[in-house]
C-alpha cells in the first residue's frame, strides 16, 4: 500500500491541523513580553510580515514597545529592537544558543554529519578563519587580482569596440562565482575551466534557490530533485575531486586538515563541509554586488565621485589604465577608498535582512533596561537589523540611496546617534558579537575590487529604467535578492 496515497495524506493533514491548533493555544504568561499570534494558526503574522517586513515590525513596535514575541511560521520569536539592548544577547549567551541553530542548519541544509566531539571540531574550524583576515587577506588579494585578470581578459575585455548587453544579476552571479571559487579552491585547468565552473555555478544556484524552503524545515524529499542535486554538489567538493585543482587557499587547506582529523578520510562528509563553505562564500556576495552596481549606475553623481577617487589613487601610485587589467593595489590602498566603501555599506544597509537569532535553552528571566522579562524555553530571540538600518532618527531619509552617507569631511563616518546617544551598532549586515560572519572582510574586499575594476576598465550603462525592489524570500538570512533582473550594457574603455 502506498503510504503517501490519499488516506496517508489525509491523516498527515489532520495531524498537522491538530499540531497547529495546539500551537496556537499558547497564552501569554505573567512577566512575558507582549504576544502577537495573528489570526492564522501556526503561520501567525507570516503573510503580513513577508509582504512588508519593516512596515510590519514598525507597526508592532509602536503598539507593543521594543521587545515583543511574534508567531511566525510555527516559531515564536522575541524581537529586541532597541539597539542599546542588543548586548543582552552577549550577556545571556549561555542561555541563548547560537550553535544549536547552526547545527540544525548544517544537517538539514548541507547534510553535514555531526561528530561526537562536535564542539572541539567547531572550535578548530572557527580558528581556521584567521586565514580570512589580517595579513592572510593580503595573500588572498594577490590571488584574487590574478583570477580577475584571467576572468576579465578572457571573457570581458576581448571586444574593445562593441557594447555587450547582459542581465545584471546573471552577470554578477557569473563573475562573483568564478572569482570566488578560483580564489578559495584553486585554479581549474584551462581546458576544463569554462565547463566545470559553469556547471558547478548553475547547480549551486539551483540549490540556493531552494535554500529558503530548506531552512523552513520542509523535508528535502519534497523539493523535487534538490536532494540529488545536493549529493552531486557534495561529490564535486570531496577531497578527491578538489585534489585535481591546484592552488587552494590557506583557509581551505587548514579546514581540510582539521576535517580529516575528525572524519578520517570519509570524502562525502568532508565534501559536505566544503560545499557549505563555498555556498556561504557566494550566497551573499552575489546580491551585494548586484545592489552596489545597480545603485551606482542609477546615480551618476556616485559614478563621478568614484571615478575621481579611483583616478586620484592610481595617479598617486604611479599607475595608468592600460588595455589589459594591469591595476595592482594593496589592501591598505583599497581600504583608503572611502567613497567606494560608503557605496557598498549603503547597499548593505538597504538590502540586508541578516537577523541575529538565538535559541532559548531554558526558561529564564532576561533583565533589560526597561525591566525583567520571562523568556520561554524553545522560543527564538532575534535582533532585526532593518529596524535600525531604516530608522529615520539614525539615517536621514533612510529609504533613499545616498552614496556618501558613510563619509564625513572626506573620511569614513562611524558616528551615528539615536535619542542623543552614540550608537555602537548602526550597521549590522554580518551578524552580531562573537558569531559575526568570518568571511565579511573577504566579501567586502572582493566587492570593492570588482567595482573598481569594472569602473576603471569599462563604460557601464543601464538599458532599462525601472525600479528594482527587494524579494523577501530570504527573511532573516542575509542579503535579499532583487525581485527582478535588469538589463545593462558594458564596453571596454578604449
Amino acid at each position: 500500500m502506498d503510504p503517501f496515497g490519499l488516506p496517508g495524506l489525509a491523516l498527515a493533514a489532520a495531524l498537522l491541523l491538530v499540531v497547529c491548533c495546539l500551537r496556537a493555544r499558547r497564552t501569554r504568561r505573567p512577566g512575558e513580553p507582549p504576544l502577537i499570534k495573528g489570526w492564522l494558526p501556526y503561520f501567525g503574522v507570516t503573510m503580513k510580515f513577508q509582504k512588508d517586513p519593516l512596515g510590519c515590525i514598525r507597526t508592532l513596535q509602536k503598539q507593543h514597545g521594543d521587545i515583543f514575541t511574534v508567531l511566525l511560521g510555527g516559531k515564536y520569536i522575541t524581537f529586541i529592537l532597541d539597539p542599546f539592548q542588543y548586548q543582552l544577547l552577549n550577556k545571556y549567551h549561555k542561555k541563548l544558543s547560537f550553535r544549536r541553530l547552526t547545527r540544525k542548519l548544517s544537517v538539514n541544509v548541507f547534510s553535514i554529519r555531526i561528530v561526537e566531539n562536535h564542539e572541539d571540531l567547531d572550535h578548530e574550524l572557527h580558528g581556521a578563519y584567521q586565514f580570512l583576515q589580517g595579513k592572510s587577506l593580503d595573500i588572498i588579494l594577490e590571488d584574487m587580482l590574478q583570477n580577475m585578470k584571467q576572468t576579465f581578459e578572457s571573457q570581458l575585455l576581448i571586444n574593445n569596440t562593441n557594447w555587450n548587453t547582459a542581465q545584471m544579476l546573471t552577470f554578477c552571479c557569473s563573475i562573483v562565482f568564478e572569482i570566488t571559487f578560483t580564489t578559495m579552491y584553486g585554479k581549474v585547468p584551462s581546458a576544463d575551466r569554462k565547463k566545470f565552473i559553469s556547471e558547478l555555478r548553475n547547480n549551486i544556484l539551483k540549490f540556493d534557490d531552494k535554500f529558503p524552503y530548506l531552512v523552513s524545515d520542509i523535508p528535502i524529499e519534497l523539493l523535487r530533485n534538490v536532494k540529488s542535486l545536493r549529493e552531486k554538489l557534495i561529490k564535486c567538493m570531496t577531497p578527491e575531486e578538489l585534489a585535481k585543482i591546484p592552488g587552494s587557499s590557506e583557509v581551505v587547506q587548514k579546514r581540510q586538515d582539521i576535517l580529516e582529523k575528525y572524519y578520517g578520510l570519509k570524502d562525502l562528509d568532508i565534501g559536505a563541509h566544503h560545499f557549505a563553505l563555498l555556498w556561504a562564500s557566494i550566497a551573499n556576495s552575489i546580491p551585494v554586488m548586484f545592489w552596489a552596481m545597480y545603485y551606482v549606475l542609477r546615480h551618476p553623481e556616485a559614478v563621478e565621485a568614484l571615478h575621481d577617487e579611483i583616478d586620484h589613487l592610481l595617479q598617486s601610485t604611479g599607475q595608468k589604465k592600460g588595455s589589459g587589467l594591469s591595476i595592482h593595489l594593496t589592501r591598505e590602498q583599497l581600504d583608503s577608498l572611502v567613497c567606494l566603501e560608503s557605496i557598498i555599506f549603503e547597499a548593505l544597509r538597504l538590502s540586508s535582512y541578516s537577523s541575529t537569532i538565538r535559541f532559548v535553552e531554558e526558561d529564564f528571566i532576561l533583565s533589560s533596561e526597561t525591566g525583567d522579562l520571562c523568556l520561554r524555553k524553545g522560543d527564538l530571540v532575534a535582533i532585526f537589523p532593518p529596524a535600525i538600518h531604516g530608522d529615520p532618527e539614525v539615517f536621514d531619509s533612510p529609504e533613499e540611496f545616498r552614496f556618501d552617507r558613510f563619509i564625513e569631511d572626506g573620511k569614513k563616518k562611524t558616528t551615528f546617534y539615536k535619542r542623543g546617544k552614540r550608537l555602537k551598532f548602526y550597521l549590522i549586515p554580518f551578524g552580531f558579537g562573537a558569531n559575526k560572519c568570518p568571511g565579511r572582510f573577504l566579501a567586502i574586499m572582493e566587492i570593492k575590487l570588482l567595482l573598481l575594476v569594472l569602473l576603471t576598465h569599462f563604460d557601464l550603462e543601464l538599458v532599462e529604467n525601472k525600479s528594482i525592489k527587494l524579494n523577501y524570500t530570504r527573511l532573516f538570512f542575509g542579503i535579499q535578492y532583487p525581485n527582478s533582473d535588469i538589463l545593462f550594457r558594458y564596453k571596454a574603455k578604449s
